[in-house]
């Protein structure tokens, strides 16, 4: 019982643990297998591949989020400081560095949906007016078509995209290679470090929610020309950080049986990392919700409709139980203490979160289309949804644990550190 009153001390060893390479292989397979069914079921769809790559902006949109929206957590938790951020910092530092997959994921939904113009009513009819009199667009999408022409172009498309890619590189590069030299100063230099760090991030979270909005809207909201809304890229902000809190809890809970995790992360941690996903929980609902009531309620003829694409015609099933995974089981779960301090169950309620936002994603991109808007049915092309997104995902995962083996665990020039390391407490 004495030891219980002793600070712990870290292992000698503070790399990953072996079984992270078995992670890997499991989930190269998953993404072998479902790619494959995937580029079958892409040949017997009846429509040109649209559903396939449709379904790929999916799985883009997820991995996008996992890997710049741990960037953009990382950068959070420099400026708000506290010793959670020494648990989530490695893992988060591996999600930003998957970044490359991602942008390569992005270059053939690019040619496929803008170059070939296969996807973006805009891209597909440059001519708008033209198109318009041959009855292959609405009016009002000819009209969004041309007053919108200025960022709703192919050239605008491309180099915005890159260039947000580029600055994201230079603040992964820059953190990521900041980050070893600070655990290899051999002096501690806590306020000259804090003070790097904090003056990146803070010009770094700005940056991101700028250049996050601008993809958001070039990406996912400009499958319908019409629509638009002052809050779509802090929706998009918003569900990246719950995701990617779930993705490095689960992490952390996978890593948790073997050192160094073993030793840092306790129980008031842990409980602690769920109350954050409560809150983002919270957040991610309301602006989903404050959208749809200020929208509904102001009942104006050029907004509603883009609602109605995504209620009517079965799709409100959808709708409806986008809402119980995305809010109400987390909600109702995570109002739990003892839940979040009880790895399994909290295993659980994080791959719901993930779940929810693969399927608020559908949700979002689908009813843009004219095949599927106000009318939700079966196809073989809808099957994309179920492998496609599942196999980008694995492919992912499988480059984000290959990147967790590549540094320690714990930063242990931290001055956290000794904090983290005192015994666990009764009334934590």
């Amino acid at each position: 019982m004495s030891q219980l009153h002793h600070n712990r001390t870290l292992p000698a060893e503070l790399a990953a643990p072996a079984f992270v390479s078995g992670w890997r292989a499991k989930a190269l397979a998953v993404g072998a297998i479902f790619a494959a069914v995937g580029v079958i079921l892409g040949f017997f769809s009846g429509d040109g591949w649209n559903h396939f790559f449709r379904a790929w902006l999916v799985g883009l949109m997820i991995t996008f989020g996992f890997a710049v929206g741990g960037q953009a957590l990382l950068m959070v938790q420099y400026l708000s400081g506290g010793k959670w951020g020494l648990l989530v910092r490695r893992p988060l530092e591996a999600m930003s560095r998957t970044l490359l997959l991602p942008v390569l994921y992005f270059i053939p939904l690019a040619v496929y949906g803008v170059t070939f113009g296969r996807l973006y009513l805009w891209a597909k009819y440059p001519n708008a007016a033209e198109a318009a009199k041959q009855k292959l667009i609405t009016n009002e999408q000819a009209h969004a078509i041309l007053f919108k022409h200025g960022i709703l172009n192919p050239t605008t498309f491309w180099v915005y995209s890159f260039v947000a890619f580029g600055i994201w590189f230079l603040f992964n590069y820059l953190l990521n290679k900041w980050s070893l030299q600070r655990d290899a100063d051999p002096e501690p230099r806590v306020p000259y470090w804090q003070t790097k760090f904090e003056n990146l991030s803070g010009i770094g979270v700005v940056t991101y929610a700028i250049l996050l909005t601008g993809c958001a809207i070039l990406w996912v909201m400009s499958l319908d020309p019409t629509w638009y809304s002052t809050v779509y890229g802090l929706q998009f902000l918003v569900g990246q950080g719950y995701s990617v809190l779930a993705l490095v809890i689960l992490t952390l809970i996978g890593l948790s049986p073997a050192e160094p995790i073993r030793t840092i992360f306790r129980i008031t941690e842990q409980h602690d990392l769920g109350k954050l996903c409560f809150a983002f929980t919270m957040l991610n609902m309301y602006l989903a919700f404050a959208s749809f009531l200020i929208i509904w309620s102001g009942n104006s003829p050029e907004e509603i409709p883009w609602y109605l694409d995504r209620i009517r015609g079965n799709w409100g099933v959808i709708a409806t139980l986008d809402v119980v995974f995305h809010w109400l089981i987390p909600f109702s779960l995570l109002l739990s203490r003892d839940l979040k301090r009880i790895k399994s169950r909290l295993t659980v309620v994080c791959c719901i979160m993930i779940f929810a936002r693969v399927w608020d994603m559908w949700w979002l991109v689908e009813p843009n289309f004219a095949d599927a808007r106000r009318n939700l049915h079966f196809s073989v092309g809808m099957l994309e949804y179920l492998t496609v997104p599942v196999a980008m995902i694995a492919i992912w995962l499988a480059y984000y644990f290959t990147q967790l083996t590549k540094r320690p665990l714990v930063a242990v020039n931290d001055p956290h550190l000794a904090e983290i390391l005192e015994p666990e407490h009764a009334h934590a």
